[in-house]
């Protein structure tokens, strides 16, 4: 997974309001999704079942397709984008495409350090 422009600082936060969804009390994956990607269904099941391995962990899935706003303004531009967000809704990493499980872990890694850094 790979950091965008700006968001190794944590400059942008993401609430419940705009994801539609509670954060995790640890950190929370967020993945950028439309209905005919066949990675996005393999992604889906990665972030499930991380999220599922380690407390505190959400995984939010938004449908680019609804959320055209959100999607400009993160400049999303394929799916699936994968954002990992520590627990106050910072972006510490995002990536576009099928990340692996290994890889996954790891941001969550980076999350739960940098909220305990913030």
């Amino acid at each position: 997974m790979v950091s965008g422009p700006g968001e190794e600082h944590g400059e942008r936060r993401l609430g419940a309001a705009e994801l539609g969804a509670e954060l995790g009390e640890r950190a929370t994956l967020v993945q950028f999704s439309s209905a005919f990607c066949q990675p996005c269904r393999a992604t889906r099941r990665t972030l499930a079942e991380v999220a599922g391995m380690v407390d505190g962990v959400a995984h939010v899935e938004i449908d680019a397709e609804d959320r055209l706003a959100l999607v400009r303004e993160l400049d999303v531009l394929r799916t699936p984008t994968v954002l990992v967000l520590d627990a106050r809704g910072r972006i510490v990493r995002r990536a576009a495409g099928q990340p692996r499980r290994a890889d996954v872990i790891a941001a969550l890694g980076e999350a739960v350090r940098w909220q305990a850094r913030g």
